[in-house]
């Protein structure tokens, strides 16, 4: 009778617990979007190279990192916390042209297939890299978001990569067992730019990032390049080592202390910053 009793109070308890949490991340975002929403901002995510599928109730469907993708393997989150900083969201689910990107403010790359991920993968040519690079250098904003070699295809990625002097390593960093190391995967971003919130961030199972000019590590870890960033022509280029951002460990899932939902919010008013600063 006595645990019978119990299941409400702590069912109570944890609504609550996640409601703090929301109302937490809300006004994180607010405050840090203070001075972006004048102009409405058009942030476009990748759809072309990244476009995974998997099998649901018998029928094909789109899976990974997508903005309305609320499960654990979305990007719903990270797109909200663009969107309370008076951002539009879009997708590209085509190949990068200079019509295509017309009137993009930030356009985010996360994740270029591999065979395994698509049994026809859209690689990036020398042609996506130079149509990118030419809006880039006219003042847009470009992330790129890699993954560890084993689940991202990096040779393609890094045509486009080296164009600003970076380059995603074929290499693990990072590693994390399961859920009872994550210590492995604390990052300190105390003090960093990036990071106006944040102080202690979570990322697993990344790759190396290395950098020459125009590029130069954002974020380092034990020597280790995690996040790398570029001034180009008139924009901006900011290299992420994971695709990072996504649903499962910006939710809330995390034990206490890491702040991967800050951060969603701190990147986001970060890039929308480069965009105010080239108009």
């Amino acid at each position: 009778m006595a645990t019978s009793y119990l299941i409400p109070i702590l069912t109570t308890k944890l609504i609550i617990m996640h409601y703090r949490f929301l109302v937490k991340t809300i006004i994180s975002a607010l405050m840090l979007c203070q001075g972006y929403k004048a102009t409405a901002q058009v942030v476009r995510l990748d759809y072309y190279f990244n476009r995974e599928v998997h099998t649901v109730a018998g029928q094909p469907k789109r899976f990974h990192y997508l903005w309305d993708e609320k499960e654990n393997t979305g990007y719903s989150i990270w797109g909200d916390a663009f969107k309370k900083c008076g951002a539009t969201l879009d997708s590209l689910p085509a190949a990068p042209t200079a019509d295509n990107l017309k009137g993009t403010s930030i356009y985010i790359i996360v994740d270029p297939d591999t065979k395994k991920e698509s049994p026809k993968p859209n690689y990036i040519t020398q042609q996506d890299a130079g149509a990118i690079a030419k809006w880039v250098k006219a003042g847009g904003v470009l992330v790129m978001l890699a993954n560890d070699s084993a689940n991202v295809e990096l040779p393609h990625f890094n045509i486009l990569a080296n164009k600003f002097g970076m380059n995603f390593n074929n290499d693990l960093q990072n590693h994390v067992i399961d859920d009872s190391h994550f210590e492995d995967g604390a990052i300190i971003t105390t003090g960093n730019p990036l990071f106006k919130t944040a102080q202690k961030i979570f990322m697993k199972d990344v790759c190396s990032i290395s950098t020459t000019l125009p590029a130069r590590p954002a974020l380092v870890k034990n020597g280790i390049t995690l996040i790398a960033q570029a001034k180009f022509g008139k924009g901006t280029v900011l290299a992420i080592a994971d695709p990072w951002l996504y649903n499962e460990y910006t939710n809330g899932r995390l034990p206490a202390g890491y702040e991967n939902d800050k951060a969603a919010n701190d990147i986001s008013a970060w890039l929308l910053a480069r965009v105010k600063q080239k108009e």
